[in-house]
């Protein structure tokens, strides 16, 4: 079993400067830019069920292990260097990128073969767009009454004859 290994937290030297990784020698291990992470770099072990995380935050070590199908797909994203192809994750902070170029085509290509590999679904292009108006919710305390009040009794309207509804009226007698 092969091994693409990454000798430092920069891009290899090679044929091109760009990362590339080939989806038919798995595992895979790399260093990726983590902006959270201590140096700003963390370590990427890829593998055909699971990937393991490892960074360092403020001085603590840590590894995230998280398997394949806990991801939500392969996704493209538009760059300022041109296209990069993401295993994504609902955790933006876990999505791990897996290509990087300028040919569209190749990108495609790559895109279809990881997909194919985790049986992830391709996700479409997430093209930046308004965020959506916050939904109203219904305030289930909103028509409660107050405590102190809660204990009391609703008082009842008066009668004609002064006297209150449902009551009769009470004569003393010594």
């Amino acid at each position: 079993m092969r091994r693409q290994t990454a000798t430092s937290g920069s891009i290899p030297a090679g044929s091109s400067r760009s990362l590339r990784l080939d989806p038919l020698s798995l595992p895979v291990r790399f260093d990726a830019q983590d902006n959270r992470a201590d140096g700003g770099i963390r370590q990427i072990e890829l593998h055909r069920e699971r990937v393991i995380l490892r960074r360092e935050i403020g001085g603590m070590r840590m590894a995230v292990n998280v398997r394949v199908c806990d991801f939500i797909g392969i996704a493209s994203r538009t760059t300022d260097d041109g296209r990069m192809l993401l295993l994504q994750h609902r955790d933006p902070s876990l999505s791990i990128p897996l290509c990087v170029g300028a040919d569209f085509d190749e990108i495609e290509a790559a895109a279809s073969q990881w997909s194919a590999i985790f049986a992830l679904p391709q996700l479409p292009e997430d093209k930046s767009r308004e965020p959506s108006q916050r939904r109203r919710r219904h305030n289930a305390i909103k028509d409660r009454r107050p405590k102190f009040l809660a204990r009391r009794k609703a008082g009842d309207l008066l009668n004609e004859a002064g006297n209150y509804q449902g009551e009769d009226e009470i004569i003393a007698r010594d």
